[in-house]
């Protein structure tokens, strides 16, 4: 693998590298997702994309909104309320709940913009090239699918209870199923996104903030206690905008 991911890759491990002990916590989400992104790389290189480029570049604008808000949070900035939220959670959590703090952050809020980075108005206009877009879109699915059990046995690491490993098997269904429903409402999103933009940047930010909001508002159930994944497989971990006032 070479080219733009496999500079985000890098850009990653330096992150990785520099984080101190105190910011362990951090290392889950950053370990998980530049393995992914890895994982992507080697998909677009096998050609298992409709357009390889155009997903190369969407994988770049997406990791690029991942590395500004952690950035932003090791300086003392003020990333996202998604980001912060889950940056600030507690550092003792389990590793799968720092997992999917950032997942929330990630997926339901920044996926939209990202694809909105390297979709324009005028590819909004074109049928067949959307429903490639969105069919690239969805194949990233079998990339998460085929990292599920790896990143599962990562986290295992980290210790398991009597519970968590009677129920691995249901787990990583859970996980699998998730995912895919997250990823079709974030499509929805964005198509609700770019209306916006249709009609102005005001617009566009009012309803970016209402992303923004129901984003956030998913931590809540991240936090609760019980068995989490089998409680978003059931409930849904995805968010969906609303039609506009």
């Amino acid at each position: 693998m070479s080219g733009p991911v496999e500079t985000v890759v890098r850009s990653m491990q330096e992150r990785l590298d520099g984080l101190t002990p105190e910011q362990a916590y951090l290392r889950e989400f950053l370990g998980t997702y530049q393995r992914t992104t890895l994982a992507v790389g080697k998909a677009v290189d096998a050609g298992e994309f409709e357009d390889p480029e155009w997903v190369e570049a969407w994988d770049v604008a997406f990791a690029e909104l991942y590395v500004v808000a952690l950035d932003a949070h090791l300086s003392g900035g003020r990333p996202s309320r998604p980001w912060r939220l889950a940056f600030d959670a507690p550092p003792d959590l389990p590793a799968l709940r720092h997992v999917l703090l950032g997942i929330n952050a990630h997926v339901n809020y920044d996926l939209p913009q990202a694809l909105l980075t390297v979709i324009s108005d005028d590819d909004f206009a074109q049928p067949s090239l959307m429903a490639s877009r969105r069919r690239d879109h969805e194949r990233i699915d079998r990339v998460l699918a085929s990292r599920v059990a790896a990143e599962d046995a990562e986290l295992a690491v980290h210790g398991r209870s009597l519970t968590d490993r009677v129920l691995q098997p249901l787990n990583r269904i859970s996980s699998k199923r998730f995912l895919r429903e997250s990823r079709m409402k974030v499509w929805h999103n964005t198509t609700e996104l770019q209306a916006a933009r249709l009609v102005g940047a005001a617009a566009y930010d009012v309803r970016l903030g209402e992303l923004e909001v129901l984003s956030a508002a998913r931590i809540d159930d991240l936090l609760a206690p019980g068995q989490v994944l089998l409680r978003l497989a059931v409930a849904g971990f995805g968010v969906t905008l609303p039609p506009p006032d």
